[in-house]
């Protein structure tokens, strides 16, 4: 064995896609709640000028894209622990990013979703629980991206 192969075998077995699916379904989640943030403020804005009451259910739509930060990490964690061969480094480091990009859009979306329903809710159509489901709907995708990733992976 070479020193180089023996270098990337060093460095590179066992750390699977480097960290791309969570960095990137990470950086979708903070994009959904920034989305979903800002519209709970306008909506506890409108809420409270005109004086209601501000709708603490909110939060759930700001926080619901949190949740593909996990499955980002659960994600990397497995293509790591299935300890691929060296010459497979490219290939993880696409999976990863594809199935991390795949995450970061159902974190956007649902950031989107939520928002509407904050508006939604601060306009007066207080259906939060259907709310909630069109939420749980754009959380699958992430769900089953990242399952069916872990199932399509070769082991060691």
């Amino acid at each position: 064995m070479t020193s180089i192969a023996l270098i990337e075998t060093t460095v590179v077995q066992g750390l699977g896609d480097m960290g791309m699916s969570l960095s990137i379904a990470a950086i979708g989640s903070a994009i959904g709640t920034g989305i979903a943030g800002m519209a709970a403020i306008g909506a506890w804005k409108k809420m409270i000028t005109n004086g209601q009451k501000a709708a603490t259910a909110l939060l759930i739509f700001v926080g619901a894209p949190l949740s593909q930060v996990i499955y980002g990490m659960i994600l990397k964690n497995a293509i790591a622990d299935a300890n691929l061969n060296p010459d497979s480094y490219f290939w993880q480091i696409l999976i990863g990013l594809f199935a991390g990009a795949a995450m970061a859009g159902s974190a956007i979306f649902q950031g989107k979703a939520g928002a509407r329903a904050c508006d939604a809710i601060a306009a007066g159509a207080n259906d939060t629980a259907k709310y909630i489901m069109i939420i749980g709907v754009v959380e699958t995708v992430a769900l089953f991206v990242m399952i069916f990733t872990m199932t399509g992976l070769p082991t060691g």
